[in-house]
């Protein structure tokens, strides 16, 4: 495994996000991904479409009680699966990390679980599709280097980029609970994680 592994965490803020880097030992991001490919089994990964017909390059699923998709009908939250069955719950190693580090006594209702292919990335966007968006976003970087790049409330204007790592886990919240970010490009084969390579990024989330 690239670096990262003994969980000898050390934060910082950019723009109001917090980044925890090392956040996650080793043992704890092989039970995650254990307990990830149980949600997987139980709510397989499919390709979202964005409205306009596009396919996006990440693969997804999620667990909760509620998960995001996206499709030509739009992007929303909905109780069920593409397949129509229900979501699985959050497994607890995740809910763990929100318990430790979101300042947040509600407990995340929503997992989405994005896995990033060599060529994969996610343009420039704000987590604005939420109920209620006081609560933070809590987010869990696996396996291989992701360059992030955090901008503004609009769009345009400067940005800052940093690599998040294997077990690195971001919290966005207050006054950047807006803010446009995405992920330019992944470091592809960083990491022994993922038996097969690439980045999975798990975004907890109080959707409802």
């Amino acid at each position: 495994m690239h670096g990262n592994t003994n969980g000898d965490a050390g934060s910082r803020t950019i723009r109001g996000f917090r980044f925890f880097s090392a956040l996650l030992t080793e043992p704890e991001q092989f039970r995650i991904i254990d307990d990830i490919r149980d949600v997987a089994a139980a709510a397989p990964l499919f390709e979202p479409v964005t409205p306009s017909g596009k396919r996006m390059s990440v693969r997804m699923t999620s667990a909760g009680s509620l998960g995001w998709v996206a499709d030509r009908k739009g992007y929303r939250y909905q109780p069920t699966h593409p397949s129509g069955r229900p979501w699985p719950p959050i497994p607890e190693s995740v809910l763990d990390v929100w318990r430790r580090i979101a300042e947040c006594k509600t407990e995340p209702d929503s997992c989405l679980v994005n896995l990033y292919g060599q060529n994969a990335r996610m343009g420039m966007h704000q987590d604005a599709d939420e109920a209620n968006l006081a609560w933070p976003v809590v987010s869990i970087s696996l396996g291989d280097d992701a360059l992030f790049r955090v901008g503004n409330k609009t769009r345009g204007g400067t940005t800052e980029s940093v690599w998040l790592r294997s077990g690195d886990v971001v919290v966005m919240g207050g006054s950047a609970r807006l803010l446009h970010h995405g992920v330019d490009r992944i470091k592809f084969g960083t990491s022994r994680l993922l038996a097969k390579g690439g980045r999975l990024n798990l975004t907890l989330r109080v959707a409802g």
